[in-house]
C-alpha cells in the first residue's frame, strides 16, 4: 500500500517539515509521498467570488495529482471523525478490496472546492477544533503511521 498527501502550501517552520520527514521515514516502506502544490495568490481582503476562483483552481491542480485508483480523502471540518483504530481497520478493509493506494488532501487556508469534496470517496476531519493546514500534514502523517503499526500490533498505540 502506498500513501500520498497533496497539499496547497508548502511548510515554513523547520520543526514542522523535521517532524513531517520523521514520520515519512518511519512510513519508508509504504512509500509515502508529499506533494505540495502553490497556493493561488489572492488580495488582502478577498471576497467571496476571489476565494471561489482561487478554491477553484487550487482544486484543478489538485485532482490532477491524485493517483489514478487511489482511494481519495478530503480533509475537511465537515467530514467524518475516525479513532486511530477505526483508520486501521479502514486501511485493512482497503487493502483487502485490492486497492494499493490512497491520498489524503489538505487545503489551504480557505479550505477545498467543492469539486475536490465530490471527487473524494470520504470527507475525514481531525477535530471539531480549527489547525494550522501545516500542522495539519503532521498530524495526518502520525495517524497513517499509528494506524499502520495498530495494524501489524506494534506497542507503538496504547
Amino acid at each position: 500500500m502506498t500513501f500520498t498527501i497533496i497539499c496547497i502550501g508548502k511548510l515554513k517552520e523547520k520543526y514542522l517539515a523535521d517532524a513531517c520527514n520523521e514520520y515519512k521515514k518511519r512510513l519508508s516502506a509504504f512509500k509515502p509521498e508529499i506533494i505540495e502544490l502553490s497556493p493561488e495568490r489572492l488580495s488582502e481582503n478577498p471576497g467571496e467570488n476571489e476565494i471561489k476562483n482561487a478554491l477553484a483552481k487550487e482544486g484543478k491542480s489538485i485532482i490532477s495529482k491524485i493517483p489514478k485508483g487511489a482511494r481519495v480523502y478530503a480533509m475537511c471540518i465537515e467530514g467524518k471523525q475516525r479513532t486511530s483504530e477505526e483508520l486501521s481497520a479502514e486501511f485493512d478493509r482497503i487493502k483487502l478490496s485490492g486497492t494499493s493506494s490512497i491520498a489524503f488532501i489538505i487545503g489551504g487556508s480557505f479550505g477545498l472546492s467543492d469539486e475536490v469534496k465530490a471527487l473524494a470517496h470520504e470527507k475525514l476531519s481531525m477535530s471539531k477544533m480549527t489547525f494550522p493546514h501545516q500542522l495539519a500534514r503532521v498530524m495526518l502523517l502520525e495517524q497513517i503511521y499509528r494506524a499502520t503499526q495498530i495494524s501489524t500490533g506494534t506497542k507503538y498505540h496504547k
